[in-house]
């Protein structure tokens, strides 16, 4: 499915693990779409889309934020391996729009998948076993606001 989904999404796709101050730069750009609020949900809220599995075997949901009813960013932990794991699910795909799945750590840097998606982007890791992590994602101007999960 995400090979479907990459091939049906625009060639600008990018993934960037940077560390410093890098990783400390605003989301938007010019070519980026501005974001609007909304309110991001936590998981004690049902998602409006469903967890795909992207993230692989041993990834647990453990938390989610909703953009209105557009789908729902998911962070996942896998206790095993350490790694943590967001990708932007939409609740309808369709024709490709922008999307992104962002995790941030202090000692993992910065992983961010942005681009133009049919049907989710992501998934993104870190290895932050113990640590704190911000992530967020957004679909078209929409987006969850930097979301944090320590664990």
């Amino acid at each position: 499915m995400k090979l479907i989904r990459h091939a049906a999404g625009a060639a600008t796709v990018a993934v960037v693990v940077t560390g410093g101050a890098l990783a400390l730069a605003a989301p938007a750009s010019a070519s980026a779409p501005a974001a609007t609020s909304t309110a991001a949900t936590s998981s004690s809220e049902t998602p409006v889309a469903k967890y795909n599995g992207a993230c692989g075997a041993g990834h647990k949901v453990i938390d989610s934020a909703n953009m209105e009813n557009l789908g729902t960013t998911f962070l996942t932990y896998n206790a095993t391996t350490g790694e943590n794991c967001v990708v932007t699910v939409r609740t309808k795909p369709g024709a490709a729009v922008d999307m992104f799945a962002r995790l941030r750590s202090k000692t993992g840097g910065t992983a961010t998948d942005r681009g133009r998606f049919t049907t989710y982007a992501g998934p993104v890791y870190i290895q932050a076993r113990g640590e704190c992590v911000t992530w967020e994602g957004g679909i078209t101007t929409y987006s969850t606001k930097g979301t944090g999960h320590c664990g």
